[in-house]
Order: structure tokens, then sequence, then C-alpha cells
């Protein structure tokens, strides 16, 4: 039997034989950094405030063997989200190839989400635990967000890579536990906006919420910017 909550292979193509698109009408937001920044954690906050705001989402996660992610993102938001809004992808291959190079497999997924709930109208999707080089193709997300955790150290940011100098918004978490695992958070918010050249950094702590009201702003102002007729976001 078919779980709609989970999509498996290398590719997946709908029944006339092409990937179509999400709808128009729909913010597509990638979610990436590596391995325990709180990307998942990051989703699990945000959800709820998008729900505050209005917003009808959903989620799809990327796991390279497994939909441990999904799993957990239905577990912490039971109640909150129903279960077949949250996607797992099982990629099988590089997260990269699943959210860059080739991002058919979740493509379909979101067709498939916004065909069972067409009141859908923010798709947030997870990349799996990556390197500092990857960013979301255009063909999948309308913008994407960068994590970055203090546990990774300050030096983080200086590291550069096009997640952190390309995202539309980078995000440095986990800001409580700077002091026990000795990072400079002045120093790396500082590195973070001098690497970027201004372009935004948001400092979060998921489990409080501090920081999540800021990146739903942007969202919604980032979408705001987009429709027929707005004038063009400032750079």
């Amino acid at each position: 039997m078919h779980d709609p909550t989970q999509v498996r292979g290398s590719h997946h193509h709908d029944h006339d034989g092409l990937t179509r698109r999400p709808a128009d009408g729909v913010l597509r937001v990638g979610v990436a950094g590596p391995v325990g920044s709180g990307k998942t954690a990051l989703i699990e906050a945000l959800v709820p405030v998008l729900l505050q705001r209005g917003r009808t989402p959903a989620v799809i996660t990327n796991d390279i063997y497994t939909s441990e992610d999904a799993a957990h993102v239905r577990r912490t938001l039971d109640g909150i989200l129903a279960a077949d809004r949250i996607v797992g992808v099982e990629t099988g291959a590089c997260p990269h190839t699943a959210v860059r190079d080739d991002p058919t497999m979740n493509q379909a997924a979101a067709d498939e989400i916004l065909e069972r709930h067409p009141d859908v109208d923010t798709l947030l999707f997870e990349s799996g635990g990556d390197n500092l080089t990857l960013t979301f193709s255009p063909a999948l997300v309308d913008l994407f967000l960068f994590v970055l955790d203090t546990a990774e150290g300050d030096k983080m940011p200086r590291k550069r890579g096009p997640g952190i100098t390309e995202c539309e918004l980078l995000v440095i978490n986990k800001v409580d536990i700077a002091q026990y695992v000795r990072c400079d958070l002045a120093r790396m918010e500082s590195d973070a906006h001098e690497v970027r050249q201004g372009r935004p950094v948001v400092l979060t702590n998921s489990l409080t919420g501090e920081g999540l009201e800021t990146i739903a702003d942007f969202l919604l102002a980032h979408e705001a910017a987009q429709l027929p007729g707005a004038p063009a976001a400032s750079a």
C-alpha cells in the first residue's frame, strides 16, 4: 500500500510521465545546514508560528536511507499539523543531488501534497544534513535558509561556502549554548554579517522560540515582494 507520507527511489514522476512544478501561489522555502545544526527543530518551531500568522504549511524532509526526520516532525507536531502534510523523501544519494542538482523527487513530493491539500500555501523543504557548499535549485524553492549552530564553533561563518554566502537568510541557531561550547557569539554574528556583505542574519533558539518571529516576518515579506504588481525587493 502506498504511504502518502513517504517517497523512495531515485526518480518519481506523475502519471503523465512529467514532473510538475508546485502550484503557483505556494511559497517554497528550503532549509539547509550541517548535520545537527537544528534544521528539524527549526522547522518544528516555525510551523506553529506560520499557523498563527494564518499560513497553511506542509513539510518535506530529505534523508538518504530513512525518513527519520519526517517521523520526528510528525511526532513533534502531532495535533498541530496533520501527518499527511509531512512527507519524507529517501534520496538514496548525496543530499545535494535531491535539492540542487536533480530535485525531481522533491518536486514530485510537493505535487502530491498539493494535490491532496490544495489549501497549502507554504512548503518547507528540509535538506538532508549537508556541508557548506549546498544550495537549493531555484527550480525547487523561492528562497532558502542556511542553518549554522554555535556548537560548530564561531569559525563557521569565516569558512564561507555558497550555503552561507548565497542563502537568502543565514540562521545562527542554539544561541543558548554558546557560552558552554566556547563560542564567541558576538564574533560569530559579526563575521556572518561581514562574509554576507550585509545580507540578513538571524540568531535563534528553536526551543524557546527566539528569532522565529523574525524568520516568519522575513518569509512573508519575501512573498509579498514577489506578488504581481509589488515593487521589486531591494538588494
